[in-house]
């Protein structure tokens, strides 16, 4: 094998070539600085990361004097303070509906904790037990892992993995309304219709050998900010519940605020038996996830061994937790959950506004500060694009252009898991109307820019 080439750069991210990502060099508030100048406004917070936007001095200054007090203590020999104290804040954010925190690292290792977790819930239960298969959704994402790749189902992400993948994940129907729900059919009738689903799942399997069903309460990358239907989250819960299963959110991307509520489920008021929170957690400012636990799953725990057999080097890591302790004690004290809720009708109104009546736009749907368009080739029938065309890519590409000037987070798959377009808008829950209508304005120009360039849609 060849050596490198002392003229590419060593860093390895995903392509074997020179990236041609431009770099950033600086940031503050809602905006990136590049490093030929630009100004790019970071509509999406990264992977709907940032919700408190960037270069936030009280984050900073905590890090720094956590640094001066100690930066790492193995956590299988010693507690810190910064761990406890965000444990308690989170599971006050429940109401206490929850009890329990373990702190982690990224979204996809929480998904692999929580599987983890509610299998050996089950065997403290009953040593032996042969609750060994998980129920996820189609259209899902839950993290790049190789369990957590399994458990989700955005096709560009897991195809290629397929052959190593767990063969103890099924798929059920999302709740996809746009896509799935029937003419003429009611949203109680919808939700009846996939509660049956995943009850003809359980029986299918062998209701005493179904471990837990893995849910997003609103769908991220892979479908793009589907919401859940009232009353879709409690049918699925009483199904797991009724064959003595457990229910696990993934709230990675979705949750601890974006939404308009800290938890996407304290919409409908459905507790999970396991939630799993990580991007809004420290906001970029720490790489923490975690996992907030029903007290039942504790009691569980409690009638076996009492103990986790779980443990990671850099678990509960003081500096990541003293970051989003006091990143979630901002959002608290600034009210910006209740603004990404106020904004987020706001912003909603003015995407529906601006890209509803588009030919090429077939629905247009969020909550809160978390909001996705898709596109299609035909709007009547629903038809999407070539995926060959790259149509949500050339959105993205076009936006971080000078003169377009706004990041656009995009995806395909959404119809089907090899064909649709869309892409999603989360910018940080500190925004004003300002900002909402300067977001809508720059989406807008770069998404007629590219319809304009392939003659598929004239530019306004």
């Amino acid at each position: 094998m060849g050596s490198i080439s002392p003229s590419e750069p060593a860093l390895f991210y995903q392509s074997a070539y020179t990236t041609k990502h431009p770099t950033v060099v600086s940031a503050s508030g809602l905006y990136l600085t590049l490093e030929n100048g630009q100004k790019v406004l970071d509509a999406t917070s990264g992977a709907a990361v940032s919700g408190i936007g960037h270069g936030n001095k009280r984050v900073k200054e905590a890090i720094v004097a956590q640094l001066d007090k100690v930066e790492y203590a193995h956590p299988g020999y010693f507690q810190n303070t910064p761990s406890n104290e965000l444990a308690d804040f989170l599971i006050q954010t429940t109401q206490g509906k929850l009890s329990r925190a373990c702190l982690l690292g990224s979204g996809s290792e929480a998904m692999e904790v929580a599987m983890k977790l509610a299998r050996q819930y089950h065997l403290e239960l009953s040593p032996g037990s042969p609750r060994l298969n998980f129920i996820a959704r189609k259209g899902s994402w839950h993290g790049c892992t190789l369990a957590a790749l399994s458990l989700g189902d955005f096709t560009p992400r897991k195809e290629i993995f397929h052959s190593i993948l767990h063969n103890n994940v099924t798929h059920v129907s999302p709740c996809h309304p746009y896509r799935d729900l029937r003419d003429g059919e009611t949203t109680e009738e919808y939700v009846a219709r996939l509660a049956q689903e995943l009850e003809d799942e359980f029986q299918r399997l062998g209701p005493h050998t179904v471990c837990a069903f893995v849910v997003e309460p609103m769908v991220g990358t892979a479908l793009g900010c589907v919401v859940a239907l009232p009353g879709y989250l409690q049918a699925m819960k009483d199904v797991c519940h009724r064959h003595g299963a457990l229910i696990i959110f993934d709230e990675v991307m979705c949750g601890m605020g974006r939404t308009g509520y800290t938890h996407a489920w304290q919409h409908d008021g459905v507790v999970p038996d396991i939630l799993a929170v990580g991007k809004g957690l420290a906001a970029g400012y720490g790489t923490i996830s975690a996992l907030l636990l029903h007290q039942g799953v504790i009691e569980g725990m409690r009638e076996g061994s009492a103990t986790f057999e779980h443990g990671q080097t850099y678990q509960c890591h003081p500096l990541d937790a003293v970051a989003a302790l006091e990143v979630q004690r901002i959002i608290q004290e600034q009210g910006l959950v209740q603004n990404a809720h106020k904004m987020g009708e706001l912003f909603g109104a003015l995407l529906k506004k601006r890209f509803q009546s588009h030919p090429h736009v077939g629905d247009v749907r969020g909550r809160g500060l978390f909001w996705s368009i898709e596109f299609v080739a035909d709007k009547a029938t629903k038809t999407p694009f070539d995926p060959k065309l790259n149509i949500a890519r050339r959105f993205r590409m076009r936006g971080l252009e000078q003169g377009y000037d706004v990041c656009l987070f995009s995806a395909q798959g959404c119809a089907g898991g090899k064909t649709g377009d869309h892409f999603l808008l989360a910018p940080p829950y500190t925004i004003t109307s300002a900002d909402a209508e300067e977001i809508v304005v720059r989406a807008g120009r770069a998404v007629d820019s590219v319809f304009a360039e392939l003659q598929i849609f004239p530019a306004a």
